[in-house]
């Protein structure tokens, strides 16, 4: 499998996914510096990694949603292909269209750092496919700005066509704002576009991909990717 990892000025967990992809499933990786204006030949998936592109200005990745590489990326993913944001990633995706809504800062305006429990909403995605139904998994968060919002009615939408992939719960399962570290609505952690095929998520999977860090839980999205791509070809 090839990875194409996406690097932005500010971007701070690349290597974070560089180590994960690597070292778990033994991926090729290649890195794209912003400015790029396309992506490598015979990239199997693309990958936006955390951070602060752009130091977070004007807002949390509408900068780096107008680099250079992003027209290849949108390229990329009308035509079917895989695409991960995560953290700052999901927040370049939302900015440049590639998903729908938005996300502003947590309910307590404080940067959050903490393990957090999510429960896996579908399994026929590239990402999810080795996951159980409402299987409870445990990521870390790390951001500032990870309420997810869309208006009521575009809301509605994205439920109805089930485009909700993880979502913030209580060890056992349970919904509640006990359990939603940043006031996302319908305690929403990840969303997919409408194909399947582009993700993004605000809790990091490569920080749980090793018992060193404290969970192998990570590990299934990685492995569910390339057991997507060994199977469909992409």
């Amino acid at each position: 499998m090839k990875a194409s990892v996406v690097i932005f000025p500010g971007s701070n967990c690349d290597h974070d996914v560089i180590y994960a992809l690597e070292h778990v499933i033994k991926a090729h990786v290649q890195k794209v510096w912003h400015r790029e204006k396309n992506l490598p030949e015979k990239t199997d998936l693309v990958v936006l990694p955390g951070g602060f592109s752009y130091g977070d200005y004007l807002r949390t990745g509408a900068m780096a949603a107008r680099s250079p590489i992003m027209g290849s990326i949108k390229e990329f993913a009308e035509d079917g292909g895989l695409v991960l944001g995560i953290c700052n990633g999901f927040q370049i995706l939302t900015e440049a269209g590639l998903l729908p809504g938005t996300l502003l800062a947590n309910k307590n305006l404080r940067f959050i750092c903490k393990l957090c429990y999510l429960k896996v909403e579908r399994t026929d995605l590239p990402f999810t496919n080795l996951y159980k139904q409402a299987q409870v998994v445990q990521f870390p968060i790390a951001h500032h700005e990870g309420l997810y919002y869309l208006p009521s009615k575009e809301l509605e939408e994205l439920e109805k066509n089930n485009q909700v992939v993880f979502r913030y719960v209580s060890p056992e399962g349970k919904c509640g704002e006990e359990y939603n570290p940043n006031g996302s609505l319908h305690d929403i952690a990840g969303i997919t576009n409408l194909k399947g095929n582009v993700l993004g998520l605000m809790p990091h999977p490569e920080r749980a991909s090793e018992e060193i860090l404290g969970g192998t839980d990570g590990i299934l999205t990685w492995q569910s990717i390339e057991a997507w791509i060994a199977k469909e070809g992409v």
